[in-house]
């Protein structure tokens, strides 16, 4: 395939449908319900939001394509010059992606997030970016392990360094600052691949495909060993608690909830991430040498998983 910006967008739309298939085999109920929208200032996308299934309560696999003037936001005065800034001020710019929240219905299961994206200017400044993100409501070291594994084996494939350096990445980017603690077990996460890495251009786009792919198999894995397991009212009161840290990363810190806020996105895709519900608790402590207690214990940077 020709790497043209074209050809990268048609790629994303077949893997946007690509994951909903497989997520509605799974889930084995609820079906995707699929709403194309246009941005005045340029593009639109296609939001593909699944409900109340048998395993995802409320789920998101989110196609955009949008253009316009360059915002100035992605640019600091500390990291260019004044004279660059002015001349990147007067540049268009394309981006695409497709960007992934599920929330589950059952505790064991775990919410999921995946970005890939493409950005370009007509200055002929372009990069990849994305990653993979795991959120157990409940840590368990073996499924901690199959996921980063599996992580492992597609960034090895490309570059040994590449595993390594985005699981950090990871670490440092999905971190909720003022409670001091990850926002699940991390996974990978990489910005502006092409610009900072040492492989060309084409060896990242198929790096950069192959993090695409590997997202359902995962994620249908998790579904298909958690979605029958009985939990009770404890256990889903915790998975609200959960769900509000992950709410307050996605507000406060999230860069994709920026950029798409700054760009004048579509507010519906935007806050697609969020759950359906969610729950704050004065002060909650768990219950000490309980598995929601060993499960805050290991929300740290630098876990080493495998």
């Amino acid at each position: 395939m020709e790497i043209t910006k074209d050809n990268i967008a048609d790629w994303l739309k077949k893997l946007q449908y690509s994951i909903c298939q497989s997520l509605e085999a799974e889930d084995g109920l609820a079906k995707f319900k699929e709403e194309n929208w246009i941005r005045e200032e340029g593009g639109g996308g296609r939001s593909c939001v699944i409900e109340q299934g048998n395993v995802i309560e409320k789920g998101g696999v989110m196609f955009s394509a949008v253009s316009g003037q360059t915002p100035d936001f992605l640019f600091k005065e500390k990291e260019h010059s004044i004279s660059a800034i002015n001349s990147i001020k007067e540049t268009t710019f394309f981006a695409t992606g497709v960007s992934i929240v599920i929330h589950p219905k059952n505790p064991f299961v775990p919410i999921i997030h995946m970005n890939i994206r493409y950005f370009e200017m007509s200055n002929g400044t372009k990069w990849l970016g994305g990653g993979i993100d795991l959120t157990p409501h409940y840590i368990f070291d073996e499924d901690a392990r199959f996921f980063h594994k599996q992580l492992k084996a597609v960034c090895d494939k490309h570059h040994p360094d590449y595993y390594p350096k985005f699981k950090k990445w990871a670490d440092d980017y999905f971190y909720i600052t003022h409670r001091k603690e990850t926002r699940g077990i991390g996974g990978i996460f990489f910005d502006r691949l092409h610009e900072n890495e040492c492989l060309n251009f084409e060896k990242n786009f198929a790096f950069w495909q192959d993090v695409g792919e590997t997202f359902a198999p995962i994620y249908v894995t998790f579904m298909n060993k958690y979605k029958n397991k009985k939990f009770n009212d404890e256990n889903k009161q915790w998975q609200l608690l959960r769900r509000g840290r992950y709410v307050e990363f996605n507000l406060v810190y999230d860069k994709g909830t920026k950029f798409g806020l700054e760009t004048n996105g579509r507010i519906e895709s935007i806050l697609m991430s969020l759950p359906a519900s969610a729950s704050w608790v004065y002060d909650f402590k768990p219950k000490q040498h309980s598995e929601e207690q060993n499960t805050l214990d290991k929300l740290k940077k630098g876990f080493n998983w495998i």
